[in-house]
């Protein structure tokens, strides 16, 4: 997307048109219905059989066509009006931008419907501890979505009289449908069929409705946070740029940011809520502390120096993989700098990613929806007085997400150690020092290797190459070894995790 759009009008004008069903997408599919859904079914399997857990979830899926269907039609059908309203200065400067964002945004809407299906999937594999199957989903979305949207985009959209950028906004739809279609033929293996079914006096559908209202409402700041950086972004005018640019630097290094972040806080998270689930559906609050307190710990360990390193290699990340035809070397400076500001807040966002989901299995929804709420006033003023007052632009709305991102984690792990009665605090504090010193030994191991390689090869894009190919193992070792040194814990536990998939590969073999 970046060599083919740039950061331009359309490549703006997509993001924002992504941006309306990708957040309807993260409040409703991969947001409160995952949390609500998965707890309520890992207790039917264990409490029922399974083929009331069978039944339940053919429920589920039939409110979610139902519900999530009518909220695409209608999102199809304002558009034209709530697509405005986000980008008032564009109206005014750029019209013609305005019209392409209501356009992409009816196309992608559907998108949500399909993603939603396929969380409720994702669900159920996961319940069932298959967690190969729906990780490797998003591969099929990107994928699908950028061969698709290049081939009705670039190929054929002469043909079908499609621009090259609607023709990704369809690649979008198409990438949301692999993602689902991928996870059936798993379910179907397992037993599930899908048939038809309403019953909305059902206990258990009653009850992740009781859970999902709430976590709507919680998980709603977060979006309305999103939506509060959209409106900025839109309106900040670049002095070299214009009104063209802060969107998609803000959208392409927050990308890179939630390469870690899925690596490890989501990933973590996924592997993290049947085990509190059943923890907290058994009442054993020890191993739900163990298991909590594990899973934090391994987020720092891996979050914190991916947060240090994403700061020093950026400009190197940026230029290597974005840099190249429209887009330009000033585009990978702003789109490095957003990118540091962002990366301040990566272990507090992947922290609430793992918190969360723990505070719906002990069936309290409230906690996370009272500080959710608390981060929307916080997002507001420090947005307003970064980007109006300091002036600081599109990196000022990325350190005030990060800000956002590290007072919801604090909140949340206090709010969870008064309410379980501890979260082994001593030990955790002991990981995060011991991390954060690993990581500056290595910062500065890295910086050094950096900076001594452009100083030799400049910062062309084989320079940029070189840098990474060297800079990141160099990190990794003096990282392990400083870790190794400080007898971090979770070291062996991260260890094991990374190495498990390639011992396996290498038994097959």
């Amino acid at each position: 997307m970046s060599r083919l759009f740039g950061a331009g009008s359309a490549y703006d004008a997509f993001v924002i048109g992504f941006r309306i069903p990708n957040l309807t997408r993260d409040l409703f599919a991969e947001g409160a219905l995952s949390a609500a859904f998965v707890p309520t079914f890992v207790d039917y399997l264990q409490r029922k059989d399974r083929q009331e857990a069978i039944h339940l979830a053919n429920l589920v899926a039939t409110a979610i066509i139902l519900f999530v269907g009518a909220l695409c039609l209608l999102g199809i059908l304002l558009a034209p009006w709530f697509v405005p309203l986000l980008t008032p200065n564009w109206a005014h400067t750029a019209p013609e931008k305005t019209a392409a964002a209501v356009r992409l945004t009816q196309v992608m809407f559907p998108f949500l419907l399909l993603v939603a299906l396929a969380a409720q999937a994702m669900g159920v594999l996961n319940a069932f501890n298959r967690f190969a199957v729906p990780a490797f989903s998003s591969t099929w979305f990107n994928v699908g979505s950028v061969v698709s949207g290049i081939a009705l985009g670039f190929w054929l959209g002469p043909a079908l009289g499609l621009q090259p950028i609607d023709g990704m906004a369809w690649g979008v739809v198409i990438g949301g449908g692999l993602q689902l279609l991928w996870q059936l033929p798993s379910l179907y293996r397992l037993g599930f069929r899908f048939r038809p079914a309403l019953d909305f006096a059902h206990p258990g559908l009653r009850h992740i409705a009781r859970l999902m209202g709430p976590a709507i409402i919680g998980n709603a700041s977060v979006q309305v946070n999103v939506l509060v950086n959209t409106f900025f972004a839109a309106s900040i005018v670049d002095p070299v740029r214009g009104v063209d640019g802060a969107t998609a630097w803000l959208q392409y290094a927050f990308r890179f940011m939630q390469l870690p972040l899925g690596l490890f806080g989501v990933a973590i998270a996924t592997a993290t809520l049947p085990a509190v689930g059943r923890s907290a559906s058994s009442g054993d609050i020890d191993e739900f502390r163990e298991t909590l307190a594990r899973s934090l710990g391994l987020v720092f360990l891996l979050t914190v120096p991916a947060s240090f390193g994403l700061i020093v290699l950026g400009p190197s990340i940026v230029g290597a993989i974005y840099e190249g035809r429209r887009f330009e070397a000033y585009d990978t400076h702003q789109t490095a700098i957003a990118l540091a500001c962002y990366s301040l807040g990566l272990a507090g966002y992947s922290a609430v990613k793992v918190l969360t989901p723990a505070f719906y299995a002990l069936k309290d929804s409230r906690t996370p929806m009272a500080i959710s709420l608390a981060s929307i006033l916080i997002n507001a003023c420090m947005a307003w007085t970064l980007v109006t007052r300091a002036g600081l632009g599109h990196a000022g709305l990325a350190l005030s997400t990060s800000c956002v991102a590290l007072f919801s984690f604090l909140a949340q792990f206090l709010a969870m150690r008064a309410r379980i009665g501890g979260v082994y605090g001593r030990r955790l504090r002991s990981v995060v020092l011991k991390t954060l010193a690993a990581s500056l030994v290595m910062s500065a191991a890295v910086l050094a290797s950096s900076r001594a390689i452009g100083h030799v090869a400049g910062t062309g894009f084989l320079a940029r190459l070189a840098d990474l190919a060297v800079s990141i193992p160099l990190g990794l070792v003096v990282l392990y070894s400083v870790a190794r040194a400080l007898k971090i814990e979770e070291l062996e536990m991260a260890r094991r995790a990374l190495a498990s998939p390639v011992a396996r590969r290498l038994s097959l073999e």
